[in-house]
This record gives structure tokens, C-alpha cells and sequence, in this order.
């Protein structure tokens, strides 16, 4: 049996892995293995291509030059992606062992290379990353790319076939070239690893890198560029920068910025460290914190980036730095979420399930908030809707293609069963009563009519939430 607790909405780990090194072609190649398969055309499913262009390479992110790719680019004006997703794609193999990873650095590494030597059943493998966060919103009827690399081996086809049969689209990040070593091009594996106790550990080659696993990768690729550009949403989190340069993820940024895509960033447990990590780490990461449309953190990643105790405060402080920020959210574990603006604070708790795995639940709840984002839901329906997802995916094991199903969703919503604690939003709320707005999903009143809170019907929420989620659910049936 599971406890019934609120389901936590946290970050767990970074995705980053060696190959194992009994799959290792012995061969060494001066360059990347020919692919077999094309990235930029498996949208057709859902009614999007983004059609191949000619393999001209880009010396810098800049398309002012005037090319006749240039112009391609600037000439699609249609945003028909909802979402893609930046860098942080992996494979997790899931093991269960007798204990966890050891701390020290040569005790770890030397565990991650005895896991290695014998190559684990398929049956362990899950798509991981950012894939977490695409499923997730292809599930909610989203149009979604991932943009990223993976190797052409064994691996990065299984990625690529759990992508397309999610109807998700993918993209090369970069232009192909020579790479010393075809260990640097091969898909980054990630050992996500549970004890007895259902305690995770994590092993990955970034635990023993100082630089990016594709830090080879200098500038975006043309199919890159344009799946920003038709995208609405373009979502990076803090696991990216182990995967790809901080220069490189400012150009993503920027190019995101110049053509009018919103930004979505979860710096995740990352940001503490890029927070004090090279010069260049600590640049980007200000600079994603302040040009960032959507920011989403936990409590205690708002505190560590902000050194503000208070939730709402620190979110008020990363809404006030930022240049572009819209909307701060903070997730509150198994409190719930809070979602400010500048003129508002609204807030919801989180559903009681049954947990299994909360591997998984931070990045489905970020699809959701891109849901409500998208089709301009009021903040505490979206809100609702992110803790429910969030929640149906602690319900099953694993993230990838074990992350929340919409009927899960749905049946989550109808149930209406939240871990509503009135003293606790009280007495956070109580403080921040100059307000303009505050806002409390709840099945009760709060205070009565002289509170500053205004109380949200979960009933009201739910009765125009399920509509919502009906018409997504016949969207995803249709899509393939």
C-alpha cells in the first residue's frame, strides 16, 4: 500500500549519462555516424512540417546576413507549434539495487562504470529530459517539437520512437560536424536508480565533466531556428546547461526573444549552482531569469536564487528584476502551486493521490501551466489543472511514457479531492494583503466576506475545466 499525501511538484535530478561502454562501437570515426532518420518532418501527424532546407551552416545565430535561408526564416510568420522544448533530451535506465550511488566522485564513477559492463534489457529504458515535459503536453492535445540532439545508435532510435509515436516532433539542435571523439555524439543516458526503500540516485557523466556533454555544439541549426520561430512556447530548464553551452542557450534565447516566442525556464536544483558556477554560467542564468515570460520554480529554488524566505515575496522579487516576466510560479510540494503576476497572487493545493514515483511530476506540471498559458485560461484554472497533472503522473511509475495520461487527468479533476489546509494559505496570505488580487481555489469560503481572499469554487473551476479538457482529449484522438 501507498500513503495518500498531496503529491510534491518538485525537480528531481539532472539527466546526464555515460554510454555504457560494452555498446561502444570500437571504432573510432573522425565524424558523426550518417543518420538514418530525419528529424524535422515527423510533425505530419498532427498537421505540421517543418520542411527541410538546405545545409548551408551558420556562422552565428544572427540572420540579418541574407541568405537565402535567411529569408526562409524570416518568412514564417505562423506560430502552428505550441510548444518545443530546448536541449535536456536523454534516455533514464531505471534500475532497482540493493543500495544507492556512493557520494565521493571516484567511488560514484567507479559504481556508474560496474552498471555499465553489462548492457541493461530494453525493458528498462524510458525516454527522459525534456521528453518528460513533451509527452506531457502532446497528452493535453498540445503540438509539440523537442529541440536537441541525440545519437544515430541504439539509443537515440529508441528516443526517437517514442517521440514520433507521442506524435512529438524533433530537431536537430546543430549543424552536423567532425567531433573528436563519437562518445561526445552518442545519446546522453541517464541511471536513475531505486533502492529498496524507493529512494531515486542518479548517475550521469555530468557528475565527472566540468564542460557540457555536447559542448562541441556552437551555433543552432537552421531547422533550430525555425522551430523557434513557430513555436509559441519555448521551454528550457536548468539541466540544459550541463548538456549544452551557456552561449549557446543565450543564442536560443535571444532568437526566442527577436521573433516573438514566450520563453518558459525552470532553473530546477541547477540554478544554485550556475548561480555561483563560471562567469559565463552566472550570465546566462540572470539573463534567463530576467527575459523569461514564464518563470517556475520550488520554494526552496525561489529562495536559493532570491535568498527570500517567503514564496510570494521571492516571486514578487524575480517578477520585479525580470524585464519580460510575466508570470513567477512557485510549486509548493505537496502544499500546491502559486501563480504571481504583477497585479496578482493565486493560489491552489494540490490533489491527495496515491504516490508511486514523484520522478516526472515537476516537468508534466510545467505542460500543463504552457496549456493554460496558451489558451488563456484564468490563472487559477491553470493552476488546478498543472496540480492535476502533476499529480495522475505521481500516480504511475517512471516519467517518459508513464507521465499522465488526460483521461487520468480528467477523472483527477472530477474527483475534486484536495489537500486543502485554510490555515496555512491564511496565515502565508495574511501578509500580503495589499494585493491587488489574491485568489484561493477551495470548496470553502475563506474568512467570510471580509477577507482579502477571494475564494475560487473548486465546483465552478471544475464544471468549465472538463469541457476544456474533453475538447483536448478529442484534439490527441484526431491528431494520428
Amino acid at each position: 500500500m501507498h500513503n495518500q499525501v498531496a503529491v510534491s511538484l518538485k525537480s528531481n535530478y539532472a539527466l546526464f549519462s555515460s554510454y555504457p561502454n560494452s555498446l561502444q562501437n570500437p571504432k573510432s570515426y573522425p565524424s558523426p555516424p550518417k543518420r538514418r532518420f530525419h528529424y524535422y518532418s515527423v510533425l505530419k501527424c498532427r498537421g505540421i512540417e517543418i520542411p527541410p532546407v538546405t545545409k548551408q551552416r551558420f556562422a552565428s545565430l544572427s540572420i540579418g546576413g541574407g541568405s537565402v535561408d535567411d529569408e526562409r526564416i524570416k518568412s514564417v510568420g505562423v506560430k502552428e507549434i505550441d510548444v518545443a522544448t530546448l536541449g535536456n533530451l536523454c534516455v533514464d535506465i531505471v534500475l532497482s539495487v540493493p543500495k544507492l550511488p556512493p557520494k565521493p566522485l571516484d567511488e560514484r564513477k567507479a559504481y556508474m562504470d560496474e552498471l555499465s559492463k553489462s548492457p541493461p534489457d530494453k525493458k528498462y529504458w524510458e525516454a527522459g529530459g525534456n521528453c518528460n515535459m513533451a509527452i506531457a503536453a502532446a497528452r493535453l492535445g498540445l503540438n509539440v517539437v523537442t529541440i536537441g540532439h541525440v545519437g544515430d545508435e541504439i539509443y537515440g532510435r529508441f528516443l526517437f520512437d517514442v517521440l514520433h509515436d507521442e506524435g512529438i516532433g524533433m530537431v536537430e539542435m546543430n549543424e552536423q560536424k567532425s567531433v573528436a571523439n563519437l562518445k561526445d555524439y552518442e545519446t546522453l543516458l541517464c541511471w536513475v536508480l531505486v533502492d529498496p526503500m524507493q529512494r531515486h540516485g542518479f548517475c550521469s557523466r555530468a557528475d565527472f565533466s566540468e564542460e557540457p556533454a555536447f559542448s562541441w555544439m556552437s551555433t543552432l541549426s537552421i531547422e533550430a531556428k525555425m522551430a523557434i520561430r513557430r513555436s509559441k512556447i519555448v521551454f528550457c530548464n536548468g539541466y540544459g546547461f550541463d548538456e549544452l553551452s551557456p552561449r549557446l542557450l543565450v543564442s536560443a534565447l535571444d532568437y526566442a526573444v527577436e521573433v516573438g516566442t514566450s520563453v518558459f525556464f525552470d532553473p530546477g536544483p541547477r540554478g544554485k549552482s550556475l548561480k555561483t558556477g563560471t562567469l559565463e554560467e552566472q550570465k546566462a542564468l540572470e539573463k534567463y531569469l530576467r527575459m523569461s515570460d514564464v518563470l517556475l520554480l520550488t520554494s526552496e529554488e525561489a529562495e536559493s536564487l532570491t535568498g527570500i524566505e517567503d514564496p510570494i515575496l521571492a516571486g514578487q522579487e524575480l517578477l520585479k528584476e525580470g524585464s519580460r516576466t510575466k508570470w513567477v510560479i512557485i510549486k509548493m510540494g505537496p502544499r500546491g502551486s502559486i501563480l504571481i503576476t504583477p497585479s496578482s497572487i493565486s493560489c491552489a493545493p494540490a490533489f491527495k493521490v496515491d504516490v508511486m514515483d514523484t520522478v516526472g511530476c515537476g516537468d508534466s506540471f510545467v505542460a500543463a501551466i504552457a496549456f493554460g498559458f496558451i489558451h488563456k485560461m484564468p490563472l487559477v484554472y491553470t493552476l488546478t489543472i498543472a496540480n492535476a497533472v502533476g499529480a495522475a503522473t505521481a500516480m504511475g511509475c517512471g516519467a517518459g511514457r508513464n507521465v499522465a495520461a488526460l483521461n487520468q487527468v480528467m477523472e483527477l479533476v472530477k474527483g475534486s479531492n484536495l489537500n486543502e489546509d485554510n490555515q496555512f494559505w491564511e496565515d502565508l496570505l495574511k501578509v500580503h494583503s495589499d494585493a491587488e488580487k489574491i485568489t484561493l481555489l477551495t470548496k470553502v469560503g475563506v474568512n467570510g466576506n471580509s477577507s482579502p481572499v477571494q475564494p475560487a469554487s473548486l465546483q465552478k473551476v471544475v464544471s468549465e475545466l472538463i469541457p476544456k479538457l474533453e475538447r483536448a482529449e478529442r484534439k490527441q484522438v484526431g491528431t494520428c
